[in-house]
């Protein structure tokens, strides 16, 4: 297949939120199923990211704790041996 005949997946619809006013600020109500679907409650914190295309990106994950747990990881590879003498 070629370049011009791949065709980007188009993302699943999921709910349509609205913008409600929640006292002197405003939030978007989650229907129940959606929270569900997420595995996520009310209380849980959430990052907000900017999307390439201009749109938003809601996630539980810290990026900047993601990014220093990769680090994390390619010095526990590298150090391997020395972090299983250590753990003895």
């Amino acid at each position: 297949m070629n370049e011009h005949a791949k065709v980007a997946a188009e993302p699943k619809h999921v709910a349509t939120l609205e913008l409600k006013r929640i006292g002197n600020s405003a939030g978007f109500i989650l229907p129940r199923d959606v929270m569900a679907r997420l595995n996520i409650a009310t209380g849980d914190t959430f990052y907000v990211t900017m999307t390439p295309e201009g749109g938003l990106r809601l996630t539980p994950y810290d990026p900047k704790f993601e990014k220093a747990m990769e680090v994390a990881r390619r010095g526990m590879k590298i150090y391997r041996n020395a972090l299983a003498e250590l753990a003895k």
